[in-house]
């Protein structure tokens, strides 16, 4: 049986602001939790004014202890900005107090030039990301050898138990790299609308799955599928929230034209250009969108095209009932 889990960007819906988002994200991870859905992720994005989300493991702290089970992840860190040591110490600090709770989900998007610079100032270099990810595996478990470059150094605070270590991608190199290095492997469906990169997805898992070495992260292949579902009671309610998303998707001025989620009325009167509606048209590849039975359906195709363990629900949909509808929809499809 597949398994559910959500990836949460705390959207801050119109009319209302980042604080409320956050105590909707935390309402959404306990609804999670309580409808039997096995993780909880938060991503990572900054400068995106309708997404209150630009710190995960600071809001991974306040879910978990909000929560009692369900495991709470980074969707994830985007490790080119970052040290790998301090990656480590933070995601060490989150398996002291939740063990075996917490998943590590490591991305390597950059973002905008403007907030690359901002991360990153009087860096000359970004390291490489596959050393990156074994170095944080280095100081997850203690391996620091006389033939690292920082030999003597420990992540503190030293624990026994390790969080799982994923890594989202959409390119077959990097799936070679997350089975080399016996990480889980999340595919961000979402970001694709081509056919011909969604049917390269299916080559990208195989190579995971057979080449897989376990680690003291990830002991088997582990293959989640993350696409934009919209799923509502009526195909007529989840096509008006559909309509939103599309708008979104636009992303003007690199996701700052909107200062906050839009709503149903918000995208219906938006002055649409002829590109606008051509780009709507190919970003309809990258969701799902319909009644539970619709969803049900396209889903089923998805996760054996795919061979998926698990299935990470974007809701980005308007408004927190509309969002934990969606949940307890899914969850009586699929748990």
């Amino acid at each position: 049986m597949v398994q559910l889990g959500v990836l949460d960007y705390a959207q801050i819906d119109e009319g209302e602001n980042a604080t409320t988002a956050l105590h909707h994200t935390v309402l959404l991870a306990k609804h999670a939790e309580a409808l039997g859905y096995t993780r909880f992720w938060m991503a990572e994005h900054h400068n995106v004014p309708a997404f209150a989300s630009s710190s995960p493991e600071m809001v991974m702290m306040h879910l978990a202890n909000a929560t009692k089970r369900i495991r709470l992840g980074s969707g994830g860190v985007m490790l080119p900005h970052y040290s790998p040591y301090k990656v480590a110490e933070n995601f060490r600090i989150l398996e002291a107090f939740f063990p075996n709770r917490i998943d590590l989900g490591i991305g390597n998007n950059i973002g905008t030039p403007l907030v690359k610079n901002a991360l990153n100032e009087n860096k000359n270099s970004i390291l490489d990301y596959e050393k990156s990810m074994k170095d944080i595996q280095t100081y997850l478990t203690d391996q620091v050898n006389e033939e690292h470059r920082f030999h003597g150094i420990t992540a503190n605070p030293v624990v026994p138990t390790n969080p799982e270590m994923w890594l989202l991608s959409t390119s077959m190199k990097n799936a070679k790299v997350a089975a080399k290095l016996g990480l889980g492997y999340m595919f961000g469906l979402f970001l694709l609308a081509d056919e011909k990169k969604l049917a390269n997805a299916r080559k990208a898992i195989d190579l995971y799955q057979s080449e897989f070495n376990p680690s003291p992260f990830m002991k088997k292949p582990n293959v989640s599928i993350a696409p934009i579902i919209v799923v509502a009671d009526t195909n007529e309610q989840a096509r008006a929230y559909a309509k939103t998303l599309d708008l979104w998707l636009l992303g003007k001025g690199h996701f700052t034209e909107l200062r906050t989620y839009p709503s149903i009325d918000t995208a219906r009167n938006y002055p649409y250009t002829e590109y606008d509606k051509q780009l709507i048209q190919t970003n309809r590849n990258r969701m799902i969108v319909g009644d539970i039975d619709r969803v049900k359906t396209e889903l089923d195709t998805l996760i054996k095209r795919y061979k998926a363990d698990e299935v990470l629900f974007i809701p980005l949909i308007p408004g927190i009932e509309a969002r934990k509808r969606a949940l307890e929809l899914l969850a009586d499809a699929f748990l």
